[in-house]
């Protein structure tokens, strides 16, 4: 099954229309403001989330060294 040169040509025109609205939205400099508010944001949470892998693995070594003094014997 073939296309007809009518639907090759809305398809042409359909790209076409998806190009300049493309261009459109990407010449407006609302989407600078917006990346840059993203990754102001992804580098906050990658902040967060190393701090709380630190804390949580300080956390573990408590954890482990508390075990460890309650499982020793005491002097007799």
């Amino acid at each position: 099954m073939s296309f007809t040169p009518d639907q090759w040509l809305i398809l042409l025109l359909a790209f076409v229309l998806g190009l300049v609205l493309g261009m459109a939205l990407l010449a407006s400099p609302e989407w600078k403001a917006r990346y840059r508010e993203e990754v102001a944001r992804r580098e906050e949470l990658e902040t967060e989330n190393a701090r709380l892998r630190r804390e949580a693995g300080e956390m573990a070594a408590r954890d482990e060294a508390r075990r460890r003094n309650n499982d020793e014997p005491g002097p007799l």
